[in-house]
């Protein structure tokens, strides 16, 4: 087991005891054995602390760490990849079910890249197959080209396999964002990422979830204060993204974001979804749609604030 790199598992929780055991006993039944298990609490008023603390008592590869203060999601996760000292990080939600073979898998696969991800099966809240996997809903994407990762992702935190080095980098997360998304854009400027066809984990879909892929949750209005706060957030995800780009994407990002500060202070902006649609085989590669759904998703780029405020 020595010669086996140490693994960090990144858990973070937040009253999560409905599901933690069960998540807890698939990372301890891991094939691959030279881990150690990180839990970030981020001040959970349930029993998580006292689940936790029991698995510490019996196994030496989990620590807890209490935050004194709620940080939040992507602040939580931020802490707990700062805590890890393996080679390889793996993040960790407090309500999937791991395969036993995960980690295992994605060490033998990682190879050079900065990263490796893989497929997910999504469960329901009791734990029943839904028959869906994040691939039916995403292509993967396999490369150097951060591209596909300025407008959507396909790289779950769950699935996410990485070099601890890479952690230089993607620290801190840019606030108002998916730390997943972030992290599978910089591994992609910095190096490259590939992925594994195989569901390793079961994604339980909840009206807690993070990150709501199959919309299960109760839809908030779409208010005009929230259409106009979307449009500048895509423009500042895209001031960050330039900030950060290699040489290969630098001056398309830079583009794209004067092209959607000019959409914003006006009517519409043509040139900003023309500039998309050029560059549709790298933007809108993992949309796992035709090229008539693309057309309408780039057409829905065009509209800036001024005809939001309107409709």
């Amino acid at each position: 087991m020595d010669s086996l790199p140490l693994i960090s598992i990144a858990l973070c929780t937040y009253n999560g005891e409905e599901f933690l055991e069960e998540l807890m006993d698939s990372l301890l039944a891991q094939s691959y054995k030279n881990l150690e298990i990180i839990v970030v609490d981020d001040c959970s008023s349930d029993g998580t602390v006292d689940i936790i603390n029991r698995y510490c008592l019996l196994h030496p590869s989990v620590r807890l760490v209490q935050n004194v203060t709620n940080l939040g999601y992507n602040k939580n996760f931020e802490k707990a990849l700062g805590l890890c000292s393996g080679e390889y990080i793996s993040p960790c939600d407090q309500d999937d079910i791991w395969d036993q073979d995960k980690i295992k898998l994605q060490v033998e696969a990682i190879g050079g890249n900065q990263l490796v991800y893989h497929d997910s099966e999504f469960i329901d809240s009791n734990g029943n197959p839904m028959n869906l996997k994040i691939s039916d809903k995403f292509n993967f994407y396999r490369g150097d080209n951060s591209g596909p990762f300025l407008y959507m992702n396909c790289v779950s935190g769950h699935s996410i396999l990485m070099r601890r080095s890479l952690t230089a980098h993607v620290l801190p997360f840019p606030e108002g964002f998916h730390y997943d998304q972030w992290i599978a854009y910089v591994a992609a400027n910095i190096g490259s990422i590939d992925f594994i066809e195989k569901s390793l984990v079961k994604y339980r879909q909840h009206q807690h979830n993070s990150t709501d892929l199959l919309a299960i949750r109760t839809p908030r209005k779409n208010s005009t204060e929230r259409k106009v706060a979307k449009l500048r957030q895509e423009s500042n995800w895209l001031k960050i993204c330039a900030a950060h780009s290699g040489k290969q994407n630098a001056d398309l990002v830079s583009r794209l974001y004067q092209l959607s500060i000019k959409r914003n202070s006006s009517i519409a902006s043509p040139a900003y979804g023309m500039e998309i649609w050029k560059h549709q085989h790298q933007l809108l590669f993992l949309m796992k749609k035709n090229k008539i759904s693309r057309f309408f998703f780039t057409v829905r780029k065009i509209w800036g604030i001024g005809i939001k405020r309107v409709f």
